[in-house]
């Protein structure tokens, strides 16, 4: 039968103790330690002390024998056996400072350039294989860089842009006015390559393709609020003015004869709901054949919202033309214009049944 244990503790070393367990860089085998202490001390069993702290009795035994020879010093966790680690916790913080730094100013670093780093700024010496896992511990995965032009955005135009865009979007959440985001994206027989699921030590293949006179060209607008959708036309050749004009004037504001008879409306044609389209300062939107028909446009209620320049990320649409790329397009080789072509229309297919979809969803939520 095992001998039955007791801890008395005097008025300081119950003081201690509470001192002790506030600790905040406590380890956590000296915390249980001291936890067995604490309420041995408050002539509790050694069961009872192991019910409560969900610990093995041994380690309640260990722990009051190790008190009764040493005290608290005794609790404390022994040093660790083996050589010391080499990339200790300030190396490894340095690290993380100099990655989150890089990262705000666009230098990229690779694990071989940063034990060359560590080489020389702080004198320690590593592989590149256990830096990385290191890095895989402290939260860092080596993943592609992002581009940005927002560092080039007018800082006065693009907030106001922003506050008036989030205007437009109450009016087309009520209903009151259909909001539209315009742009282009192009398709070629090679998409770029992006990732995919793969056997370890296998690398999944794509063959690239000569992409003269196969690449397809897709002119896109995106509707927000209550009447959520996408709609779109392709082509072989460029996105022009005339082109631009007819889209407008055929698919979001529905008017009869389409562009080539904007000038003259059939008995004084205008929508049911006056409609803004939200593009950018591409050659085609601030073309004169386009821009120059801006009054004609606005007379049958189509306004026309030009983003301040390098401000993409105001464009909703370019979400959706990412979002097809690279998740909805998972051939990402075509031998044809034609098979790139239906390719592209499955993709916007899968995107407009997500956006009406979540367009519905909303609906039903209000």
């Amino acid at each position: 039968m095992p001998k039955i244990l007791c801890v008395e503790l005097t008025a300081d070393q119950e003081r201690e103790v509470r001192e002790r367990l506030r600790a905040r860089d406590l380890a956590p085998g000296t915390r249980l330690r001291l936890e067995c202490i604490r309420l041995m001390g408050r002539g509790l069993t050694v069961p009872v002390v192991t019910d409560l702290l969900e610990c093995n009795a041994v380690t309640v035994r260990g722990a009051v024998r190790r008190f009764t020879a040493g005290g608290f010093a005794a609790l404390v966790d022994a040093p660790r056996p083996g050589r010391p680690a080499s990339v200790t916790p300030e190396a490894r913080e340095a690290v993380a400072v100099l990655l989150d730094e890089s990262a705000r100013q666009g230098r990229t670093w690779t694990a071989a350039a940063l034990c060359d780093w560590l080489a020389t700024e702080r004198g320690v010496r590593v592989s590149a294989a256990w830096l990385t896992e290191l890095l895989r511990r402290d939260g860092f995965r080596w993943k592609r860089t992002r581009d940005t032009l927002r560092h080039k955005a007018d800082p006065v135009l693009q907030p106001a842009a922003r506050a008036e865009l989030e205007d437009l979007r109450l009016g087309a959440h009520a209903g009151v006015r259909d909001l539209y985001f315009l742009g282009e994206s192009g398709f070629a027989p090679t998409m770029p390559t992006g990732y995919t699921w793969s056997r370890a030590g296998q690398r999944a293949v794509v063959s690239r393709e000569d992409k003269k006179g196969r690449r397809v060209n897709v002119l896109g607008a995106l509707a927000v609020g209550a009447h959520a959708d996408l709609v779109w036309e392709k082509t072989c050749g460029k996105v022009d003015a005339a082109m631009l004009l007819e889209f407008v004037c055929a698919r979001l504001a529905g008017f009869p004869g389409g562009g080539a008879a904007l000038a003259r409306p059939p008995g004084g044609f205008t929508r049911i709901r006056p409609c803004t389209v939200v593009l950018d300062n591409a050659s085609a939107h601030v073309a004169r054949a386009f821009k120059g028909r801006r009054e004609e446009l606005a007379a049958i209620g189509v306004d026309l919202f030009y983003l301040p320049p390098r401000s993409p990320e105001l464009n909703d649409i370019e979400r959706v033309w990412r979002s097809a790329k690279y998740e909805d397009y998972p051939e990402r080789v075509h031998t044809t214009a034609e098979a790139v072509a239906i390719a592209v229309d499955q993709a916007l297919n899968r995107q407009r049944a997500r956006i009406k979809g979540s367009a519905a969803d909303f609906t039903k939520a209000a």
